[in-house]
């Protein structure tokens, strides 16, 4: 009698010590939950402390959103695992999850976060979850209809700067996460995720905890846009394919531009040298072509680049502020350009 229960409350104690695992069943269900905390992803209230199985990552180059910095995360359910094809999007199985943490770096070195977004990949595609941050960063309240929030950042240069930062709901995510009518992921290219991140390639890291397969040794790579050891055309175009590829793609929301910036796109007239626009309009600012080169002052691309006005400024969505480092990098670019 006293042997049993001695042996129930070992028992009990090991159960109570095992960590709670990542909530499937939830992440599975046709309702988000209505916190960030209910899904299981991370051990703690303020998501600092990621879960089993979930990974954070990096990008060699990232996308901008008012000088937002951002923690990035994968999680892959146990027995499953996301597959290299190419250097495009990974194979990410059914089940998984994308996690994006926005916010400003306090003066300790933590985030102070403003939102994260989810990528859920369910049984008939992807959804997307918006959550909005407490002030306090404790709770993570699902914002299906989106949300405002000021927020005091900060530039790359530490300058303060008021935003009305908008939280979008879920249908503004297609918005940008569209390819045809089906809602995607962006960032996790492979070519965009080998590189070194927190000492380690993305992809080896991922490859060395069963998170993904089939990475070959020399897979392609995408470079870091800040990175002088590379060509100005190779950095502008990392940067446009980031920042502006995912709609400026032959099956993306901007296709009827005929102005596609991706990665693949053969330089010449589609990615905008000597191509004028498909309809007149304030857009252009009056300029001729996408792409004037050796004139950035008479490209519109640099012009909707620069412009914070509504209609005008591209990209139309994730910013209210102008990159002018990005920019800087572009208007070098065509610069050079003979």
């Amino acid at each position: 009698m006293l042997r049993a229960a001695a042996l129930l409350a070992a028992a009990l104690l090991v159960a109570s010590a095992a960590p709670p695992t990542v909530n499937d069943a939830v992440l599975a269900g046709a309702a988000a939950p209505a916190t960030l905390a209910e899904t299981g992803l991370f051990l703690d209230g303020g998501a600092t402390r990621p879960n089993a199985r979930v990974v954070p990552y990096g990008l060699a180059t990232p996308l901008f959103s008012d000088h937002a910095d951002k923690a990035r995360f994968l999680y892959v359910p146990e027995g499953k695992t996301a597959r290299y094809t190419g250097e495009g999007l990974l194979d990410i199985p059914v089940g998984s999850v994308l996690i994006k943490h926005f916010g400003f770096t306090r003066a300790d070195g933590n985030l102070d976060l403003i939102e994260t977004r989810l990528l859920v990949h369910q049984a008939d595609g992807w959804k997307a979850w918006p959550y909005a941050w407490n002030a306090d960063d404790s709770v993570a309240t699902l914002k299906r209809a989106g949300a405002r929030v000021a927020v005091i950042g900060h530039d790359g240069a530490g300058k303060s700067i008021p935003l009305d930062w908008q939280v979008p709901n879920v249908n503004q995510c297609k918005g940008c996460h569209a390819t045809g009518n089906t809602l995607v992921p962006i960032g996790p290219k492979a070519r965009n995720l080998n590189h070194d991140f927190e000492g380690e390639n993305n992809l080896a890291r991922l490859s060395r905890l069963g998170l993904v397969t089939g990475v070959p040794e020399n897979a392609p790579r995408l470079p870091d846009w800040k990175d002088a050891n590379e060509s100005l055309e190779r950095r502008a175009r990392a940067y446009l394919d980031v920042n502006c590829g995912h709609c400026h793609k032959p099956d993306g929301p901007a296709s009827n531009s005929g102005l596609f910036l991706t990665w693949e796109t053969p330089s010449g007239p589609h990615i905008g040298i000597g191509k004028g626009p498909v309809a007149a309009g304030r857009g252009s600012g009056g300029r001729m072509v996408s792409i004037d080169p050796g004139h950035p002052d008479r490209s519109i691309l640099t012009y909707r680049m620069e412009s914070t006005e509504p209609g005008v400024m591209m990209p139309e969505l994730g910013r209210t502020q102008p990159d002018e480092a990005g920019l800087a990098l572009v208007r070098d670019w065509i610069a050079a350009m003979r």
